[in-house]
C-alpha cells in the first residue's frame, strides 16, 4: 500500500453521505400518522410531503455544515462548504491522523497534525516532519492532484446534485423497483432541536431521516443500519457564510514539500 493510499479520501465519505441522504428522502410511499402531537409545524404531512420538504431545503441552502461518521471505519468529515466551493474544517481517519483544511476558490490549504505526518513517512523520518511543520499549512492550488482529491469534498452543488438524483447521467434502462416502506416516528431532540423521524425500511436497510419541526424542514441528522453498520450524518448552519481567514504566509509551506517526500526513495514503497 502506498503512502498516498493511506490518506485521507475526503472524496469517497462525501460521495457515500449524498448516496445515503438521497435514498432517504427520495424514495418511499406516503405514510400519513394519526397523532400530529408534538409535530410542529409538520403536522398533518405525510411521511413522503416532509422527506420532499426536506431535499428542497437541502438543494436551497447556500452553505451549511456536514459532519459524517460510520462504525465501518475510522474516517470523519466535518466541513462547512458552499455553492462556490469554498470550505472550512477537518478530515480525520482515526490513527492515521486528521487534516486541517481551508479552500477559497482555488487556493487550498491543509494542516496535518502528527499522527498523520508518523502514517505517512516511517520510523523518525515522520516523527521530524511532524515535529518541523508542526502548526504549519501546507499550501498549493486545486492544480495539484493531491490537493484537488482532498478538497472535493468541498463541492456543496455536487452534493446536492447527488443527493437529489440529477447527478446520473440518462438512461433508457429502467433501474430496478425496490420495495421500501416510509413512516413517521416520534418527535424527538437532535442537538437542542426538536425533531420529527422519517423511518424508510428496504432491502434490509433501516434510514431514519430527522427533519426540523418548527420553522424551515431542515433535514438535520441521518442514520443508516445495514449488515449491523452504521453510518451518521449531521446537517447543520444552514446558509451560514464558509469562514474566510486563511493563514499567513509565515505559516505555510508549498505543498511541493510533502509531495517531494511522497516521492523520495526510502517511500517509494511504503
Amino acid at each position: 500500500m502506498t503512502c498516498r493510499r493511506r490518506t485521507v479520501t475526503a472524496t469517497t465519505a462525501l460521495s457515500c453521505t449524498a448516496a445515503l441522504l438521497a435514498g432517504a428522502v427520495c424514495t418511499g410511499a406516503a405514510a400519513a400518522t394519526a397523532d400530529p402531537d408534538g409535530e410542529g409545524d409538520l403536522a398533518g404531512k405525510s411521511a413522503q410531503q416532509i422527506s420532499d420538504d426536506a431535499l428542497d431545503q437541502l438543494v436551497a441552502a447556500k452553505s451549511l455544515r456536514l459532519r459524517t461518521l460510520t462504525t465501518a471505519g475510522p474516517t470523519k468529515l466535518d466541513i462547512t462548504l458552499d455553492q462556490a466551493g469554498n470550505c472550512a474544517g477537518a478530515i480525520s481517519k482515526g490513527a492515521l491522523g486528521r487534516v486541517q483544511m481551508i479552500k477559497r476558490g482555488d487556493q487550498v490549504w491543509m494542516k496535518p497534525d502528527a499522527a498523520f505526518w508518523k502514517s505517512q513517512f516511517p520510523g523518525t523520518q515522520g516523527t521530524e516532519a511532524a515535529a518541523k511543520y508542526k502548526d504549519t499549512f501546507l499550501h498549493g492550488t486545486t492544480h495539484d492532484a493531491f490537493l484537488q482529491s482532498l478538497s472535493a469534498a468541498c463541492d456543496l452543488t455536487a452534493f446536492q446534485k447527488s443527493a437529489a438524483g440529477t447527478d446520473e447521467p440518462p438512461t433508457n434502462t429502467p433501474s430496478p423497483s425496490i420495495t421500501s416502506t416510509l413512516t413517521k416516528g416520534r418527535p424527538t431532540v437532535h442537538e437542542g432541536t426538536r425533531v420529527l423521524p422519517v423511518v424508510r425500511k428496504f432491502d434490509g436497510a433501516v434510514q431514519t431521516l430527522y427533519v426540523a419541526v418548527k420553522g424551515k424542514p431542515y433535514p438535520l441528522k441521518l442514520t443508516t443500519e445495514i449488515d449491523h453498520e452504521t453510518g451518521t450524518i449531521l446537517l447543520s448552519n444552514y446558509d451560514r457564510p464558509v469562514p474566510t481567514k486563511t493563514p499567513a504566509p509565515a505559516d505555510t509551506v508549498d505543498i511541493a514539500v510533502f509531495e517531494d517526500m511522497l516521492e523520495g526513495p526510502d517511500n517509494a514503497h511504503t
